[in-house]
């Protein structure tokens, strides 16, 4: 998959800092070993601060 340089670091990033916040023990490599709900979670907050993001960009 082509992807923008950069973007998938950017991307774990942002994965990482999600996982930190809702106190997931997400590591680099893998991370087969987190339930369903822990995984989900991550996502869930990834989703929502992008929908925060998003927000604060049109009050601009």
């Amino acid at each position: 998959m082509a992807m923008v340089p950069g973007a998938r670091e950017a991307l774990n990033r942002f994965k990482m800092e999600a996982a930190s916040e809702v106190g997931v023990p997400l590591k680099d490599g893998y991370n087969g070993d987190l339930t369903s709900r822990q995984a989900g979670s991550i996502g869930g907050q990834m989703v929502k601060k992008m929908i925060m993001s998003y927000e604060q960009n049109l009050e601009r």
